[in-house]
């Protein structure tokens, strides 16, 4: 009989334990993963590489960036005599950067200088090289343009009689001297205009400034006009206003034979006005022949100061300009609000407002009467007459208060308008100084000064005017 036993064994059933581990393994994903893992892991690693080869891109371009900027910001510099790519090329050697310097380029001008520079460095990659990217380039590039901008200033010089004590008016002479010189340079030409206003108790526009304003002439001795109270709520004097002009005549009491000597408006050519001018010679030789006479009337010279700001005075200048006594490239000037131009107001004074006196207008009607009182003094006059007609000759122009109230009414005006307004009390009472200080932009415009320290004072002005003008 033929055995089975074999054949029988082969075709056991599977047991339970073994069929569970069958199951087990055929479920199993252990491995699965590996080439995934192995995936992930190099694009980490790429990318990470990649990173460090960005970061050392943008590190290297912070450190071209920086040697540029510096070196472009230094050849820009208009006070720098050196040739400007000399200082360009001399900033990249010192920092070991000659081969990555592409371009300067330099473009120059009376009161301006431009220069752009571009560089490039292709650093090597270390990690992006198998990528196809052996080096990355770092390329920068700036300009930078230094400009002198417009300025107007208005210079306001008190040449009043008290000026002549304790040296002021030549210590006054020397400090506003030195400041036209700070303010008025070579390579500022046809940027900076300044204009000098001095005043006693009176201001003399001067004959060609009066002839374009809407004044009727009286005689042609020397030039002031009225202004009413409401003039001074404003920066403006319009060639379309009527003014009146002022007498001239002197209110002081002893006698003289001839021309009178210290008439209420300064009839002297040193004692006009200058306007829009950058001849540093002629402001500077104007101011060397001031004498000091008369009394003081601050308000009036700021009002002409802040008039000479407003572009309300164009239709002068242009005027002037076209018949040559203004230079052409100040056409256009006072330029118009927020147009850029910087303004400012320098206003010095020794002293403080004081009552002065106009003569009445129906002892002024005929040119007889005008030219009585070009040779005769209201004081002497007034001496013969009996004491209660002396009001039939004359009366307050204004008072010292009415003064100070004017004044600062302008120099609110002024203010508002973003005119910049520095004063100098040069050897000021309190009161004096107060009304000084009230008048400045702030109290760190106002300088109040002693002897040679009125030099110091200006030269604190022009210097930073000099650098509010200065644009980057």
């Amino acid at each position: 009989m033929m055995s089975t036993h074999g054949t029988d064994r082969s075709r056991r059933p599977l047991t339970p334990r073994l069929r569970r581990r069958l199951s087990s393994f055929a479920r199993s994903e252990s491995g699965a993963m590996l080439p995934l893992i192995v995936f992930f892991l190099l694009i980490t690693l790429i990318l990470g590489g990649m990173g460090v080869d960005f970061m050392r891109h943008e590190m290297e371009r912070t450190k071209l960036q920086t040697v540029l900027d510096r070196a472009v910001l230094a050849a820009a510099n208009t006070r720098n005599d050196l040739d400007p790519e000399s200082v360009v090329r001399d900033y990249f050697a010192k920092a070991n950067m000659t081969d990555y310097l592409k371009s300067v380029t330099v473009d120059a001008g009376s009161g301006y200088r431009t220069v752009s520079v571009s560089a490039k460095n292709p650093m090597k990659t270390q990690f992006l090289g198998p990528l196809g990217f052996p080096t990355l380039d770092v390329t920068v590039s700036g300009t930078a343009e230094e400009s002198i901008g417009d300025a107007e200033v208005s210079l306001v010089l008190d040449i009043s009689g008290s000026m002549g004590s304790n040296r002021r008016i030549s210590n006054m002479r020397s400090a506003a001297q030195d400041f036209i010189d700070t303010v008025i340079t070579e390579d500022q030409t046809n940027t900076v205009s300044v204009s000098i206003v001095p005043y006693t108790s009176q201001v003399n526009a001067g004959p060609e400034i009066m002839s374009r304003l809407n004044v009727q002439p009286l005689q042609g001795y020397a030039h002031c006009i009225e202004f009413e109270p409401e003039d001074f709520d404003t920066t403006e004097i319009t060639t379309t206003k009527p003014y009146q002009q002022f007498a001239f005549f002197s209110s002081a009491s002893s006698s003289s034979s001839g021309r009178i000597n210290d008439p209420g408006c300064p009839d002297r050519s040193y004692e006009r006005i200058t306007a829009f001018s950058q001849n540093a010679w002629a402001l500077k030789s104007q101011i060397s022949n001031m004498q000091a006479r008369q009394n003081t009337s601050i308000h009036l010279g700021m009002k002409w100061a802040a008039a000479l700001l407003d572009p309300a005075f164009q239709p002068v200048v242009a005027d002037m300009v076209d018949d040559g006594l203004i230079d052409a490239a100040f056409d256009g000037r006072p330029q118009n609000w927020g147009a850029g131009a910087l303004k400012a107001i320098v206003l010095m004074t020794d002293g403080e407002n004081v009552q002065t006196t106009r003569l009445k207008n129906q002892v002024y009607e005929t040119p007889d009467m005008r030219y009585f009182w070009s040779r005769n003094r209201l004081g002497w006059l007034e001496g013969y007459m009996n004491s209660s007609i002396d009001n039939q000759f004359s009366e307050v122009a204004y008072s010292a208060s009415a003064g100070d109230y004017y004044l600062q009414k302008v120099c609110s005006a002024a203010k508002a308008k973003g005119i910049i307004v520095y004063t100098i009390g040069f050897e000021v009472s309190n009161h004096g100084a107060s009304e000084m200080e009230d008048c400045a932009s702030s109290a760190a415009h106002f300088y109040r000064v002693e002897g040679i320290e009125i030099s110091e004072a200006f030269e604190s002005i022009a210097r930073q005017l000099n650098a509010l003008h200065l644009t980057n």
